[in-house]
This record gives structure tokens, sequence and C-alpha cells, in this order.
């Protein structure tokens, strides 16, 4: 078979916002097939099977089909290569643990030319699945060799850079299921749930209702226990030491045997339990010497170590530990039982997926001093049936959370409360958790700020908890879903005047609002930035504004195919007119009926309580009212449009001119707004402003629930004009 040239990427472009596509984030990518135009899949001596035996997952793809196999069905009919990568990269990123069930390819107007697009929840892992899926395509299209395993494992360890860790990413699930939305603040887990004054934080498992101070506390084992020991919450008795002699004569005052532990390190590291001997306490000293700022020693409490989250005054989850052992053979070293006894244990891996860690004992100095008192070294062979103790901590991941005694609650969660944590990570060490501490002689040994969540996302055994929902529930109460007043303006004659005029009435009802449109960037009456700020970037930093109530976005056909929408969803969503189709050659639209699925994205982004605001003069943009998940507005100035008789009919909203007056209607109800005689306003002064944007304006506020004496008051005083010697905003205020 002659050589097929490969499919040529023309354009790449990421869509971070609800589009013409999908309300997500996606990658869009055009194409040149080149010679494959000309040579669909079934032409292709040999591509399906070789392309199966590839990826042979390639079965559960439905595609239009609808069903198992589809996709394949496709292939056997024969389907263009656009279409076939666009699957290839789907499973390659499903390989790769960031499942992705979303993607279109379309044919456009020049031959061989398609637009493809599949779901992309993070930009730099879809431009690496997209590369690495062209070059297996191209490798099963010319019958070459490729090594699948190698690029799914290159597409993984992006996903492992670039994607928010397990705890952050089940918080952030969370708030999407309560239809919370979310930005990303960083390359890490810094996110904002919610928008603008409306918002919240999280690191990890810290709020910005977390302490830093109480942060501090927890970091300090010391301070912390001297705390809670203060309000009657059991503890160790221990003392800071600074010497291995120090550490000796304290392990005798507090009695045999005892706990050395750095007193500000985590994650187990540098802790040795049971220590019974000089030389054991000694020797722990160093190593705890290592991993902290000063050393702790403790009485050693004997049970099982557990893990208990509080989230707000509650206990939402509760893990056991167990001592990890191996048993000998009198054939292998301990490093070698290790690896054979504990991790071949499916549960057990390098990265946060798995419940439990790889024991790596070269790296884990607890371990080897542990081998020691058992008078092993890692090289050591142990008789047959011996039992080794490899690790005592480092294994909390079995789940117990319905186990837990009510005393055990009260005090773990009177410890938070003690430290100032809205969000903790409790160690308690008990023989038996269903038991009250002090009838076991169990304590609470330490109190961690920013706890993991993964022990009870997926314990090793158990069930999973929902704690990512806990936090959530915990930052936003049933009824706050942390999103702020939004209205989306697209279209392309007055605009801009239109979204100023309806923030000035968001703003005259009381409300710090934010505008993004081409005449600049607004925070309430200030002109931040004075170039087009239409577009999704300055938008974001509205809604990443603390300040700010409301916001007002205006965004263009181009920036809605560039970028997509700024926001999730809003709750009014104006769209004035099909205009400005011959300006888009480059995304491959030439006319105005075109134009319809790129501007409905406004209104299909509309929440199921808000409305969607239509200029009825035009029949395609009054039929978008059936696409919304709320209400209608239609607005025009002649109440006699065959479109607002019908939607005033069905019972719906309008906004139009009689006799110079403007009327709000809600099917047969009709209320006048007082002193609007002239479409004209500012007369004398300013620039006068027309009739549909006047009309798009209050049925936008009406939208709002804004009073209609508050709407007549705010289009007298607008002005239109956004000359220097001119408030800002371009407001005035009547007097």
């Amino acid at each position: 078979m002659t050589r097929m040239d490969d499919i040529k990427l023309l354009r790449i472009n990421y869509l971070r916002g609800p589009n013409v596509w999908t309300y997500r984030p996606v990658l869009e990518v055009w194409l040149d097939l080149g010679l494959l135009e000309d040579h669909p899949s079934n032409l292709l001596p040999g591509f399906n099977d070789r392309l199966v035996a590839q990826l042979p997952a390639l079965i559960e793809h439905h595609c239009g089909v609808g069903e198992r196999g589809g996709f394949l069905e496709r292939l056997k009919e024969g389907t263009w290569a656009g279409h076939v990568l666009e699957h290839v990269v789907i499973e390659l990123l499903n390989l790769a643990g960031m499942p992705t069930g979303f993607g279109q390819t379309r044919s456009t107007s020049k031959r061989g030319i398609y637009r493809m697009v599949f779901r992309a929840r993070e930009e730099h892992v879809a431009r690496t699945a997209l590369a690495e899926g062209h070059r297996l395509l191209m490798a099963a299209i010319n019958d070459q060799p490729f090594d699948v395993a190698a690029t799914v494992a290159k597409v993984r360890d992006q996903v492992d850079d670039c994607y928010l860790g397990p705890s952050t990413a089940c918080i952030v699930s969370a708030a999407t299921d309560r239809r919370i939305p979310h930005i990303r603040l960083n390359e890490g887990n810094l996110v904002q749930l919610g928008y603008g004054a409306r918002q919240r934080r999280i690191w990890t498992a810290e709020t910005d209702l977390t302490s830093a101070i109480a942060e501090g506390i927890a970091s300090d084992k010391d301070l912390t226990k001297s705390l809670l020991k203060s309000c009657g919450v059991p503890v160790p008795e221990g003392e800071v030491v600074d010497s291995p002699t120090a550490a000796w004569e304290a392990a005798q005052d507090i009695g045999l045997p005892v706990v050395v532990k750095p007193s500000d390190g985590n994650h187990g590291r540098g802790v040795a339990l049971d220590l019974k001997t000089q030389a054991e306490v000694e020797a722990a000293f160093e190593v705890a010497d290592k991993h902290g700022s000063e050393v702790l020693v403790e009485k050693f409490i004997r049970g099982h170590e557990h893990r208990l989250l509080v989230v707000g005054g509650k206990v939402v989850a509760a893990a056991r530990g167990e001592a990890a052992w191996v048993t000998g053979d009198g054939r292998s070293t301990v490093m070698q039982l290790i690896d054979a006894q504990l991790n071949t244990d499916p549960r057990r891996g390098l990265n946060e997926d798995f419940p439990l860690n790889v024991i790596k004992p070269l790296e884990d100095e607890a371990v080897l001093l542990d081998l020691q008192r058992q008078g092993l070294t890692i090289d050591a062979i142990p008789d047959p049936g011996r039992q080794v103790l490899i690790q005592r901590n480092g294994n909390v991941a079995l789940d117990c959370t319905d186990d837990v005694h009510p005393e055990v609650e009260h005090a773990v969660t009177l410890a938070a409360r003690v430290i100032g944590l809205d969000i903790a990570g409790v160690d308690v060490v008990a023989q038996d958790i269903s038991r009250p501490l002090k009838s076991q002689g169990g304590a609470i040994v330490e109190v961690n700020a920013g706890p993991g969540l993964l022990m009870h996302l997926k314990p090793a055994e158990g069930s999973p908890r929902p704690v990512g929902r806990a936090i959530v529930d915990h930052l936003f109460p049933e009824d706050d879903d942390g999103r702020i007043a939004i209205v989306g303006i697209t279209g392309s004659q007055g605009t801009s005047t239109l979204a100023r005029l309806i923030t000035w009435l968001i703003h005259l009802s009381g409300k710090y609002v934010g505008l993004a449109c081409r005449d600049g960037l607004f925070l309430d009456r200030r002109h931040v930035e004075r170039q087009d700020a239409a577009h999704w970037d300055a938008g974001h930093r509205l809604l990443m504004n603390r300040s700010v109530q409301a916001a007002v976005f205006e965004t263009g056909a181009r920036a809605i195919l560039r970028d997509g929408l700024p926001y999730d969803r809003c709750q009014v969503g104006v769209v004035t007119d099909l205009e400005g189709a011959s300006e888009l050659a480059e995304f491959d639209i030439g006319e105005s009926d075109q134009l319809v699925k790129v501007l409905r994205t406004q209104v299909d982004v509309v929440l199921p309580e808000g409305a969607a605001v239509l200029n009825a003069n035009d029949e395609r943009i009054a039929a978008m009212a059936a696409l919304c998940d709320g209400q209608a507005v239609l607005y025009a100035e002649d109440p006699q449009l065959a479109t607002i008789v019908q939607h005033r009919a069905q019972g719906g909203r309008a906004v139009f001119m009689r006799q110079g007056m403007v009327v709000l209607a809600n099917g047969a109800f009709e209320n006048t707004l007082s002193e609007l005689s002239s479409l004209t306003l500012r007369q004398g002064r300013g620039t006068p402003v027309s009739s549909d944007t006047l009309l798009a304006a209050v049925a936008a506020a009406w939208a709002l629930d804004i009073k209609p004496d508050l709407i007549t008051a705010g289009i007298e005083t607008f002005d239109a004009d956004l000359s220097p010697a001119r408030p800002t905003l371009g407001f005035t205020y009547a007097r």
C-alpha cells in the first residue's frame, strides 16, 4: 500500500468555557486529511485489524450507533480518518485514567478539512493525548510498529503532573454535584469554589476557614498536647528533649515503653514506637532529629492507630491501621520478603491512586530501626515461619467509621475545636475504637491540619466515605450554590452600551458589579482597564474578585468560537442580533444562519431559575426560547409581532413599546413604566441609546427582579458616553 502522508493539524484551540460543542472545556482541532480524504477506513487494507489490536477497548465506544461496538461498525462501513483520530485520542485518555466520553468530528466547507473536538479537562493533557494519538493513528494506517504502553504511560504522566490530586478532586467533584462552579487558581491544588463574593477556597483539605494560628498549633505536637490536656482530652504523657541522653532520661521518667518522634513532623516520618531500651531510644532520637525542629518523647499507647476526619465539628470518616509483617521462608532476604509478600499487594502503589504505599526500607529509617531491634538487617534471611515486623504505622486504610463510639467522637471533635481547625485529621491510638478511650487507656496522639483524604476515599477494606461532599456542605449551606448574579450578552449591535446600561441598573439595586465588555473592564464605578475586555481572561478575573456581587459579560461570536464563555452558567443570557457573519471566515462561517448555533451557546447556559432575553424582531433568535432551561423574555418595539403575540399567548414575558412608553407584559398582564415618553435618552446630552438596546436592558433588569421604578430611574440617569470628562461607567446622577 502507498504510504499515506501525515494528517495535518492545522489549528489547535482549547475552548476553556461553554462553547458551540458542549458545556465543558474541549480541545478543538482543525485537520487536513490530504490523500486520506479519498481513503476511508474500509479502503485501507488491514488498518481496522491493526488499530483494534493496538486498542482493543475501542469495542466499548458506542459512537453514533448508540451501543457497544458502534464505532467498530463505523470502521467496517468506512469512516474518515478525522473521526478515527477522535476515538483514538479518547481511548488514550481512558487508558491513562482520565475517562472521556465526548467527541465530535464535522466536515467544513473545504474538502478534506475537518473540525474534531474531544472533552479536555486539562489543556496540557489534551495536547499530549492528541499528539500521541496522531502518531498512533498514522502508524496503524502505514503498518508501522508502535509502542502503545509507552504512549499511555506518557499521557498518564502528564495527567499526574497536571491534574488535581485525589483529595482536591473529590471536593471539586462534590461541588459539581451540587452545581457549585469552580476555578482552578494555580497549577497545584488551590481551587476556588463559587464565584465572586460568594466564593470559598480550598487547598487540598484546607479551606479559607482554616485558621493559620490553628495550623501553626497543630504543627507543634507538644503545644497541641498541652492544650488538649488542659481541656480534658486524653493524651499521652511526654516532653521535648534536645539530646539522646535527655531522651533516655525522659523515657525513664515517663516509664517504658515510649515513642520518640519529631515534634513538628508529618506523614509518620521519623516516628519510632514501643521503645524499651536505652539503645533503642537514643537511636530513635537521631532519626527523629532529622525530621523536625525538636524531638518529643511520649508514653507508648498500646493499640491500633486510627485516623478520624473531623469536618465542621463532626466526625465524617474513620480509618484503622495495621502493622505490616512478613513471614520468613528460610531462603529469602527481608527485602525479598517485603517485595513478595507486601509490595505485590495491588492496593500498594507509588502515587495517590493507591490506598497503601509501597514499602521502601532503604528510604524509611523507622523500618530499619525496627529490624535492628529484632536482630535483623534488610539483607538478613529469617528462619522459616518467623514473623518479622516491617512497619508499625503508615497503613491506616481500613474503614471503621461505623464503629466509632460516641464518646470517642466527642473527644476528637473537642480536640479539633480546641486547636481551632474546621477540618482536622485526628490520630487516635486505641485497642478498640468502639469503646471509650479512658476505659482502655487510649489517647489522641496528634491533630493534623490539611489531612489527606485518600484513606477514606479508597480504603483498603470497607466502604468509601463521601468526605468531599462533607467538606462542600461545610463550606456551603444546603441552599447556597456559591453563585452570583451573572448576565451574559452576545451579538454585535450596541452590546457594549447594553452591557454598561444593565450594569448601571444592577449597581442602583445595591450590588457591587463587575463588567467585562469591549469598552474595558469595570469594577463598580471604576474603569480599571480601557482595552477590549470582552473575552475569557478578563471575564475570569471578575469571577475571581471577592468583592463582585454581580457580573455582566459581553461575549461576541468570535470570543465564543475562540475561547468559549468565561462562566459555566448565568442567570440572564441576552441575544441581540445575528450580524457579523462576514467577519468570521476563519471559523468557516459566512452566513447569519450559521451564527444561530454559535450564539445559542448564550441561551444554553441560562440556569433553570434564570431567563433568556431575546430579540423578537428575528424569528431565529426568538426560537431560541425553546432551548432555554429557564424562562424567556422577548423584546421588540412592536407588540403585534407574531413572535411576541404567540409568546404571550403561552404565558410568556415580553417587553415592548406602546405610545412611547415601555410595557412589561407577563402573559395578558401589563405594567407600564412611568416617566418614559421618548426612546431618545439623555435628550440633548450624550449619545442616544437605540430603542432595541433600551428594551433589552429593561428586559434583563426585569429578569433580575429589579423593581420597575428603579429601572425607570436608572434609565433616566444613564449616560452612554465614555468621554474622560464623564463618570467612568457612563453614569450621570439625576439632580
